[in-house]
């Protein structure tokens, strides 16, 4: 399998740097704290990141390596196609296809909610219901509108697409940096106590939230060929992507369960704004913060774009799907139709309600941990039988790492299984699990027959 020469490389540091840690900030900071808290306790969670972090980072390494050493558009595919041929490649990659459009779709209906906090007006009337979720027009509009949007800025070129990530990015810092700071002056220890919530079982409720909240680092190896960067580097920087993320989840937590007391933080789905609001005893603040928010949809849902039209042009390029999701603009040098494509189902999802997009989302979470596993298998693979290969990014100890990786996401994979508490919803995932799986099939039988 060969790469694309035709991709303009532009990224540097700083828009690689905020393209992953973008991806890897959505809505949950703000959405989801106070959950997180009252699940596991302040120390909880605090345990449960680290340890999240830790084993997210692990499987990072083997990313760092493969991707410093095949920097090539499509990441786990070219990965998995050389380690392990066509028929596991396709299946790493169409399960990775499947979480990537799950978060475009899940954040065009997340962010007309978000803007909602701040401008209750944009609803104009229910449409109808599917599911037991109300479809509003004006929730529809907002969504589709920002479809277009993200859209736009992808076929204009990734260095435009990186532009926005990092301007927007800058945005969330300054509103975490808001709430830290207050934390640290106005906050109060004893807010934090229980440390950990009885039973402390929930520390493992919280834990397994922590690879879906830090899917995105990986959308640096989707865009490899853009980058000018030594392949080294772009290693050290996924990494340290990682590594930033994680260390923002942990100051957030900190900063809501100093802020809020247990009751507060259990009250209500806004506990970070509401943090926010109290430790500097003005609205403005939490206002700022529910800002940082809907920055952290922008961001997340503009990088998850890049990585989707990526894969989309690997499979391509290998004739799993037709060959027009290979074609690069002429201008722009973007895969155009893939992104095109991506936006044009993020601008009808508002229209299915939330319901139905809880159960994509949660999917997409089990088909990650389905690719974390694959390239960490191919990361092993590929140390045994090409061991020359240059590797300009050399990850040490490399059997602690691999066998450490497959080991975590096998882990982590069990928890969607019918035997854990977190076990995927009968029949809803299930059933749009074998959706997926059964349109997959009929590509890789297409395939094969054609080969």
């Amino acid at each position: 399998m060969s790469g694309s020469s035709h991709f303009a490389k532009v990224l540097k540091t700083p828009e690689v740097i905020a393209l992953a840690f973008g991806a890897m900030i959505g809505w949950s900071w703000v959405f989801v704290t106070g959950t997180w808290l009252t699940s596991a306790g302040t120390l909880g969670t605090l345990i449960a990141f680290a340890v999240g972090g830790c084993a997210v980072t692990l499987i990072g390494l083997t990313y760092s390596e493969l991707a410093s050493a095949m920097p090539q558009a499509g990441g786990e595919h070219v990965y998995t196609h050389r380690a392990l041929g066509p028929r596991w490649s396709f299946i790493c990659t169409w399960a990775l296809l499947f979480s990537y459009l799950n978060v475009c779709l899940f954040e065009s209906v997340a962010l007309p909610t978000a803007v909602y906090y701040l401008f209750p007006n944009i609803k104009l009337g229910t449409l109808w219901s599917v599911l037991g979720g109300d479809v509003d027009l004006g929730f529809a509009l907002v969504g589709a509108g920002a479809a277009a949007l993200v859209g736009l800025v992808n076929v204009l070129g990734i260095r435009t697409a990186a532009i926005m990530q990092t301007i927007v990015t800058v945005i969330i810092i300054v509103s975490g940096i808001l709430l830290l700071s207050g934390a640290l002056v106005f906050g109060n220890l004893d807010n934090a106590k229980p440390l950990l919530a009885t039973p402390a079982t929930g520390i493992i409720t919280v834990l397994i939230m922590v690879p879906a909240l830090l899917v995105g680092f990986d959308v640096i190896p989707q865009s490899a060929e853009e980058i000018d960067l030594p392949p080294e580097k772009i290693g050290r920087l996924l990494v340290i992507s990682i590594t930033l993320a994680v260390a923002w989840y942990i100051a957030i937590t900190f900063a809501v369960g100093v802020g809020l007391t247990a009751s507060e933080q259990a009250a209500g789905n806004m506990a970070t704004a509401n943090a926010a609001t109290s430790l500097w005893g003005t609205p403005w603040a939490g206002t700022l913060l529910v800002l940082g928010g809907i920055g952290g949809i922008m961001t997340s849902w503009n990088a998850f774009v890049v990585g989707a039209s990526r894969v989309l042009y690997a499979l391509s390029k290998s004739g799993f799907v037709p060959a027009v999701f290979a074609r690069l603009h002429p201008r722009y040098k973007t895969p155009y139709i893939g992104i095109l494509a991506i936006s044009g189902l993020s601008m009808i999802a508002p229209l299915f309600g939330d319901t139905i997009l809880i159960w994509l989302i949660n999917t997409g979470s089990f088909a990650t941990t389905v690719a974390f596993t694959f390239v960490a298998i191919s990361f092993l693979v590929l140390r045994k039988t090409e061991p020359d290969m240059p590797r300009p990014f050399r990850v040490s100890h490399p059997n602690l790492v691999g066998y450490g990786a497959v080991l975590m996401s096998l882990g982590l994979l069990s928890a969607f299984l019918p035997w854990s508490d977190s076990a995927l919803d009968w029949p809803e995932e299930w059933i749009t699990i074998l959706i997926w799986v059964v349109l997959g099939a009929t590509l890789l039988w297409r395939y094969e027959q054609r080969r």
